[in-house]
């Protein structure tokens, strides 16, 4: 009995090794450490564009190479053409990354104020504030500078969207708070368009040294101004509507 146990347990031994021999091993993937594909490629696009940016604004359009910026990011020619087509496109991207960080913070509401003058002087101030921080001052400058050799740099900001947008917006809000003000969508789109140029076209000529640079209590006394003159004028347009 206890030899034939013995046998049973030898052969109930075998026939476990047999199986882990035959048996294929279990593959289990290797665990990835740290962020996921997607947050790695936007990390990688984030830096490319972060190298761009200050190539561009420092060099300017005509001297920055792809060469440079992959360099710059730390990357091969190859990894940033699986990402961008050409200079262009990437100067595009630029424009947008620019736009987007000089946008106000989404918690900050864009229409606040007890009434259309104190929304729109609100508003001023936060058009202003876009248009002299330093990287809009500094593609400003770009684009004024190399525009005639390169047209689609002035492209490139007018088709980002962002004067667009704002164009609605101040038109959307003219219509709610003016009903009486017979305008049509043009003649909106037309007043909404003249704030803008209104408020920041002198400041932003000012500071690029036409001119001295306004402090804070003269910008804010132009908010003041421009916001009385437009809204004068924009229930004048009614008339001639």
């Amino acid at each position: 009995m206890r030899r034939a146990h013995t046998m049973h347990r030898t052969q109930a031994m075998r026939a476990e090794v047999i199986i882990v021999q035959v048996a294929p091993p279990i593959r289990v993937g290797k665990r990835r450490s740290g962020r996921p594909p997607r947050a790695d490629a936007l990390l990688l696009r984030e830096r490319i564009l972060k190298s761009a940016t200050e190539l561009f604004l420092d060099e300017g359009y005509g001297s920055t190479t792809i060469e440079a910026v992959a360099a710059r990011a730390g990357i091969s020619k190859r990894t940033f053409y699986d990402r961008f087509d050409d200079k262009s496109v990437l100067f595009a991207a630029v424009v947008h990354r620019i736009i987007e960080q000089i946008r106000p913070p989404a918690e900050v509401p864009l229409l606040a104020g007890a009434d259309l003058r104190s929304v729109l002087q609100r508003l001023a101030g936060l058009i202003l504030g876009a248009a002299l921080s330093p990287q809009a001052m500094a593609l400003h400058r770009l684009v004024a500078a190399e525009s005639a050799r390169f047209p689609q740099l002035a492209l490139a900001v007018e088709n980002d969207g962002g004067t667009e947008e704002a164009t609605n917006l101040i038109g959307g809000l003219l219509a709610r708070e003016l009903p009486d003000a017979k305008v049509s969508l043009q003649n909106r789109a037309f007043a909404a368009q003249q704030f803008i140029h209104m408020v920041a076209t002198v400041p932003q000529r000012r500071a690029m040294g036409y001119g001295t640079p306004m402090s804070t209590a003269e910008l804010d006394a132009w908010a003041i101004d421009v916001v009385a003159l437009f809204l004068d004028g924009y229930r004048g347009l009614s008339g001639n509507d």
